[in-house]
């Protein structure tokens, strides 16, 4: 079908544009200040959720619920990871003081990801309505933690206004709207089976998929030009 065809052009693109994306963001966690370290993280578990579903299909021994379940668990470690990221730049905003070391960051990623391994690995193997739940839940998260991030990236903003780094926040602004736009479209699907009655909603359908699939450009565009603007600023 048409939407079949474009999904898989969008589904290149997205993954190319997210490379470029989560390459820069986890670069730049080691070339700027431990505050960084949460959002740009972040961002890069990002690129890991786009790349494990999309690669899964051409790596039979991949192509299986336990990574796909995976794939869901690490993008809804990406907004967590990132909101505490944002969180913590907050309170550096205000007081200007900073704990922990920025190993602690990755070591502690690292730790929740092969936690999550383990977890999936001693249950059931998850059928399709399971892998629907953790998909769900994961994209209610990005939908309500988008809408706090923009509201906190909105103090920030205040705090660091007529500073180098204040346009990166604006930047970081579009970045959550584009999040909201792309994940609300998915959850929207889920919820109301549009996947299943795409012949019968025809237009809601292919509506929300162009919705999804250019916020999910946009916000990949977003982030690879806001840590560009924000590693120009900082050097």
């Amino acid at each position: 079908m048409l939407w079949q065809t474009l999904s898989f052009d969008w589904g290149v693109a997205q993954v190319l544009l997210w490379a470029v994306a989560g390459l820069m963001s986890f670069y730049f966690s080691f070339g700027s200040g431990r505050v960084w370290t949460s959002i740009a993280v972040g961002f890069f578990l990002v690129l890991l959720s786009e790349v494990i579903p999309q690669a899964a299909p051409f790596f039979p021994r991949l192509d299986i619920p336990q990574v796909e379940a995976m794939g869901y668990i690490v993008s809804t470690l990406a907004i967590l990871v990132m909101t505490h990221g944002f969180q913590e730049y907050y309170v550096f905003s205000r007081t200007f003081e900073m704990n922990g070391r920025r190993r602690y960051v990755y070591l502690g990623v690292l730790a929740v990801i092969l936690a999550s391994v383990v977890f999936i690995l001693i249950n059931p193997v998850p059928d399709r309505e399971t892998l629907k739940i953790i998909r769900i839940v994961g994209y209610s998260n990005w939908v309500f933690l988008s809408l706090i991030n923009v509201d906190m990236i909105r103090k920030i903003h205040v705090q660091v206004a007529g500073s180098p780094i204040s346009r990166g926040f604006i930047g970081f602004l579009l970045v959550f709207f584009f999040f909201f736009l792309w994940k609300g479209s998915a959850l929207y699907l889920e919820v109301y089976h549009l996947d299943l009655l795409a012949e019968q909603y025809t237009v809601r359908y292919m509506v929300s998929m162009w919705v999804g699939n250019i916020g999910n450009i946009l916000a990949s565009l977003s982030v690879g030009g806001t840590f560009l603007v924000l590693a120009r600023a900082l050097r």
